[in-house]
């Protein structure tokens, strides 16, 4: 499995048009070999108590690598008046950062002042996937830690509201394709979402009707009476789909069934590209691993840090 994911690797670093330092599968092997074991030790006692982990642990790897490349500015705590990327509307749901800050005193013991907070994200995401079912790969590493983390910075995260184009653009510009787009999408078969985030097509969607008129009537119907029409519960929300704590490709078939959760899940259907490899990753769950696996490992080698961050929540 090395040697072919060596070569996916060594071709997405030609590929990518997005800034890309000289990631190594190997770069910790003699400064810090018992690295990706005592990451996995981590997740997998993190998980012990909270089924929602893996969820959240790729939830904020994809929210860490879009702002300014994966370099854990996501972990970084607010301070004073400058407020941090994990406090900014996005991210106000994120959790399990202390999932990274086990991970981090733990490697810290072994080897200290060696492994960045970002590779440290980016390997606790890879065990999130593979502990939950999905597949495994092995992770390029030697990202490093930046030292900029603005909340405002958060605007720039793809939307669960956004069409097609919309997030075309906002993949393109990171170097990412359509093909990574919709691979990269299936990771919506871990988690949860509240009302918030798909309010808008269950109720008041245009002029003329209520419901978004490409949803399945009776799930519609579901959603509504989870989150009525001002919806006070905060907490109130739905999984993501009907396998929520398994890695599997029930997403894609549940999305061709009108049972999708976001708008930007249904974008997927409204070009004949897009919806051809929805359909292919909803029919071979070999194929939506494969293409997942090469999307992961290219959205998490666009890089830009400075340091070894000592403690993840702040810079040194």
């Amino acid at each position: 499995m090395a040697a072919i994911f060596t070569v996916i690797f060594a071709l997405l670093m030609f590929q990518s048009s997005s800034p890309v330092t000289a990631l190594n599968i190997n770069y910790y092997d003699h400064t810090c070999p018992r690295l990706e074991t005592t990451v996995t030790n981590a997740v997998k006692e993190a998980m012990k108590n909270d089924k929602t982990v893996p969820a959240a642990l790729l939830r904020m790897q994809f929210h860490d690598c879009f702002i300014r490349g994966c370099d854990g500015s996501v972990l970084l705590n607010s301070k004073g008046k400058k407020t941090a990327e994990k406090d900014g509307p996005p991210n106000i749901s994120l959790h399990a950062f202390h999932v990274i800050d086990n991970a981090k005193k733990a490697v810290e013991a072994l080897c200290p002042g060696v492994v960045s907070c970002a590779d440290i994200l980016a390997l606790a995401a890879r065990d999130a996937v593979a502990l939950s079912g999905g597949p495994p790969w092995d992770v390029p590493k030697g990202r490093k830690d930046g030292r900029i983390s603005k909340a405002t910075d958060t605007r720039q995260l793809p939307a669960p509201t956004f069409n097609i184009s919309q997030l075309q653009q906002s993949f393109s510009q990171r170097g990412l394709s359509m093909e990574d787009l919709v691979a990269l999408s299936g990771g919506h078969t871990l988690g949860f979402s509240h009302c918030s985030s798909f309010q808008n097509r269950i109720h008041n969607f245009n002029a003329t009707l209520d419901i978004d008129p490409s949803m399945n009537p009776s799930f519609a119907a579901s959603l509504r009476n989870v989150c009525p029409a001002h919806n006070k519960v905060k907490s109130a929300g739905t999984s993501l789909d009907s396998s929520v704590t398994v890695f599997d490709n029930a997403y894609y078939k549940l999305l061709l069934q009108g049972k999708s959760i976001f708008s930007s899940d249904q974008a997927l259907l409204t070009t004949p590209k897009t919806k051809a490899l929805v359909s292919k990753f909803a029919s071979s769950k070999t194929a939506f691993e494969k293409a997942f696996v090469q999307s992961m490992i290219k959205m998490s080698s666009i890089t830009g840090g400075q340091e070894i961050r000592l403690d993840c929540r702040f810079v040194n």
